[in-house]
């Protein structure tokens, strides 16, 4: 069975889009629960997550409040999930139809970890170009907005999420299971949202994760990082 753990801070406008997504788009009836981890959220994210749930899910959803911090609220949804088969997905990223069952087959395959493609909701050319190195096995191509699913078998023999990282939680883990274990890139692709880069310019967003990424291969802390992103890129 699957755990579907989406970590949330202020995303009343995509929350019940996704839902609603995740009810059309599944296919295997083996999710056992879509678990939403709110951060705190000072929007109406819980609102509509409450509304979606009492008006005609298909899925069935929770919602657990826990400190803000995506490694943090991943973690604690980790550790409240009853699934075999730990799926972390971001608020703005749709992953394709039957997604589920292409995870199930993955792990049938004995691939205990893995993602999806990817391609940005906007066909500006650079983000084109972007997105296709995505297709790639390799650990420099990988990044949270192409989801991740992991058995939870490795994933607590990992140790789960750093909770020092407040930004680059997601590479520093996949980083992990890079070293020791296989990792499966599925053939087909999460559709995730260019706000970020809409509201920061591509090319400089662009420039700066490329440093966040320098940074962290030259020695960088988790706490060198933050500061750097928090310096440089607008949320």
């Amino acid at each position: 069975m699957i755990s579907v753990i989406i970590p949330v801070y202020n995303e009343a406008a995509n929350i019940e889009l996704l839902l609603s997504h995740l009810d059309k788009h599944s296919s295997s009836g083996k999710i056992t629960e879509v678990i939403i981890v709110d951060g705190g959220s000072t929007d109406k994210t819980v609102t509509r997550a409450r509304n979606h749930m009492n008006n005609g899910s298909i899925l069935p959803c929770d919602i657990i409040s826990s400190e803000k911090g995506r490694a943090r609220q991943m973690n604690l949804g980790a550790q409240k999930a009853e699934g075999r088969i730990l799926y972390f997905l971001h608020a703005d990223s749709f992953p394709p139809g039957g997604f589920d069952q292409s995870i199930l087959l993955e792990v049938e395959k004995d691939n205990p970890a893995g993602c999806f493609r990817m391609k940005f909701d906007s066909k500006h050319p650079v983000l084109k170009m972007f997105q296709w190195f995505t297709r790639f096995n390799i650990r420099t191509c990988r990044g949270g907005d192409q989801s991740l699913f992991i058995t939870r078998e490795l994933f607590e023999s990992l140790g789960g999420f750093d909770e020092e990282f407040e930004i680059y939680e997601d590479c520093e883990f996949i980083g992990r299971i890079y070293d020791n274990h296989r990792f499966t890139v599925i053939k087909d692709y999460v559709v995730t949202s260019a706000r970020k880069y809409e509201k920061n310019g591509t090319m400089k967003l662009q420039y700066h994760f490329a440093m966040i990424h320098m940074k962290k291969w030259l020695g960088a802390s988790a706490d060198d990082l933050k500061n750097y992103y928090h310096r440089h890129i607008v949320n």
